[in-house]
């Protein structure tokens, strides 16, 4: 199915009764971004808003991706498994033998369906060029301003277009733009971004680079924008098999590229590599962090065209879940297949939980078949594009292992021996890691919790009693630093403990460490997972997101041997916030990405009038007392 701008795909929505549309007056400063990220965060991912009155002439559409159901709509697939099922034909088709004429011949239909998707170039102006703007000025689009300590207003689904310089090969890319003002951006396009590269290679020949951004349109081309393809893959070409209708592209008005006729919104600049880069940031990240100020080349506008009755597509981003999440969710659907028969055969599943925010957490099932298969699993997962930024891998071979998280958690924890099947190694950080030593450079951790040929057990490793949570009872008199003690894993059967303690100037973790293996009914764990005690303990799934962001698994998780009969192997995390007085932390810490009081008594105050139903509290309240300081940087 496919669509032709985004205002087909609300209809749908409508119909679908999978949106809601808000005619009170907002304000795209703030106020747009609280009230989505209370719904975003609601049961099932709550549904698509339309803000209609927001100051400008074009409605703003927020959280059309944020759900299955929605995500499907999105890609015109019944259910994302289809869409697998098709990739998994279609790769079958493509490498199945072809060694007699009678076999070529048969792939002749083969080869004029994917000829089918292929882009193609139309002569004339497009629906997108019906309105052109007589002085492009960015401050007529409705740009939100989405978090307190954000640099300001950031465009923030955008669908990049980019040559490269030499082999002329299109790159469609999605990195955030910051506005500097009615004729200029930032362009947040990271050092392993294709984007980037190609910035390079126009610095190189001394060119100025053509840059254009597609808004909207068929939501196929946004996802696309999104998708981890190799260099030599159009992106358009991903969309076109995904809506079965090859993406109809027109030349820009000011700059020799190609964008989809019937986009909703597009921007036609360029970026010239021999400025001087502009400071660009802070921003609230998918992270569910602040990404901090740096310095990015500057994109210069030199058009704005538009259709008629154009809808300007937005998202926020944030502490999960959030509508990425949904992106995300068909991204490990539709690239498993060609990850699986191009380089991890044995690959049977993945899964990369929201609370891991893409790339801190992975889940990977894998048929086994002998020893050391799970980490020949990591190394090529960890090769495999933006899989290199990957921080923690789980690799299991159990069937179905993550329907029921707390059972997958639970049969993993009693298969780990500590001393034998955990991983350590290093390489590329997503740059918007805050927690690693050095920028962009850092540890990963591989979790063999496969099911071990003879070749790999310790004969001697026996999988100890689970301690008694009333155990631990005493623990917050005997170690003062700790104020919180959470025993829901203990009580699910998982043999680990999560302290919250309150980190002081001169608080050491070593010497914290030395205290808990002290303890003989600590001794009997076999994970302590460290947070700070500002964090609600009771909700795992934000202990997961605050840990896993906050570790760089070699320097923050440590295995302590047994040292006497009846102990286990220990292995304590420390998921706390990092500082240069108590940990020696050499690099700006961010903040948690939380909405001001202001914006949220605010939003408390017009809920009815948005007409969304039953009030929801901020999720900001909930994670408030992390905070330090108002700023981006943590104090």
């Amino acid at each position: 199915m496919s669509y032709s701008g985004l205002k087909d795909f609300v209809q749908l929505l409508e119909q679908k009764n999978e949106l809601v549309r808000i005619s009170h007056r907002v304000d795209t400063v703030l106020e747009i971004a609280e009230i989505t990220d209370r719904i975003s965060k609601s049961p099932g991912g709550g549904k698509a808003l339309l803000f209609e009155n927001n100051g400008t002439a074009f409605p703003l559409l927020i959280n059309a991706f944020g759900s299955e159901t929605r995500i499907c709509l999105a890609l015109g697939q019944g259910t994302l498994d289809q869409t697998s099922t098709e990739l998994e034909e279609l790769f079958k088709q493509l490498a199945g033998p072809a060694g007699n004429l009678l076999d070529k011949l048969r792939l002749l239909p083969l080869l004029s369906k994917i000829a089918s998707w292929m882009p193609k170039h139309r002569s004339g102006r497009g629906k997108c060029q019906e309105v052109v703007m007589e002085h492009p000025d960015l401050t007529k689009l409705p740009v939100l301003t989405c978090w307190p300590a954000d640099g300001g207003p950031f465009i923030t689904l955008p669908g990049v277009i980019t040559r490269d310089p030499e082999t002329g090969i299109r790159n469609v890319g999605m990195y955030r733009m910051q506005v500097l003002g009615p004729d200029s951006t930032g362009m947040h396009w990271h050092k392993h971004k294709t984007g980037a590269r190609h910035y390079q290679g126009y610095k190189k020949l001394g060119k100025r680079m053509p840059v254009s951004i597609v808004l909207g349109g068929d939501p196929a081309y946004t996802y696309a924008a999104t998708a981890p393809l190799p260099d030599q893959i159009d992106e358009y070409l991903l969309a076109g098999f995904l809506r079965k209708r090859k993406v109809e592209l027109v030349k820009c008005l000011t700059n020799d590229l190609e964008v989809p006729e019937d986009a909703d919104i597009v921007l036609e600049g360029y970026v010239d590599p021999a400025e001087e880069l502009v400071w660009e940031g802070p921003f609230g990240d998918h992270t569910g962090f602040y990404s901090l100020a740096d310095w990015y080349p500057r994109f210069h506008l030199t058009c704005i065209t538009h259709r008629k009755g154009a809808v300007y597509p937005a998202t926020i981003v944030g502490i999960p879940p959030q509508e990425d999440a949904y992106i995300g969710l068909a991204t490990e659907k539709i690239f498993l297949v060609p990850m699986k028969m191009t380089l991890v055969p044995e690959l049977m599943d993945l899964y990369l939980p929201p609370q891991g925010v893409a790339h801190n957490l992975t889940l990977a099932r894998i048929e086994k078949n002998y020893a050391g298969q799970a980490v020949k699993t990591m190394n090529a997962l960890w090769g495999a594009g933006q899989m290199m930024f990957n921080k923690i891998m789980v690799v299991t071979d159990q069937d179905n292992p993550w329907e029921n998280i707390g059972a997958f958690v639970k049969k993993i924890s009693e298969k780990i021996d500590l001393q034998q099947d955990i991983v350590f190694s290093t390489g590329p950080m997503d740059v918007l890691d805050h927690s690693s030593t050095r920028f962009a450079f850092g540890s990963k951790m591989g979790i063999d919790a496969t099911f071990k040929f003879e070749e790999e057990m310790d004969p001697d490793f026996k999988q100890k009693p689970i301690p008694d949570p009333d155990d631990f009872a005493e623990l917050k008199r005997e170690i003062p630093v700790i104020e919180n003690v959470q025993t829901a894993l203990l009580n699910m059967g998982i043999s680990a403990l999560v302290l919250g303690i309150n980190k002081s100037p001169d608080f050491r973790m070593a010497n914290l460490a030395k205290l808990l293996l002290k303890s003989v009914s600590v001794r009997r764990l076999k994970f302590v997972i460290l947070v700070d005690a500002a964090l609600p303990l009771d909700n795992l799934e934000a202990v997961v997101w605050y840990v896993t962001g906050n570790l760089d698994p070699r320097r923050d998780c440590i295995v302590h041997p047994p040292l006497e009969s009846g102990q286990a192997s220990l292995l304590v995390v420390d998921g706390t916030r990092k500082t240069a007085a108590a940990d020696g932390f050499g690099r700006d810490w961010p903040n948690p990405v939380l909405a001001a009081a202001e914006t949220i008594q605010l939003v408390d105050s017009k809920w009815v009038d948005y007409g969304l139903g039953e009030f929801i509290a901020s999720p900001s309240l909930f994670y408030e007392a992390l905070k330090r300081g108002n700023g981006a940087v943590s104090e």
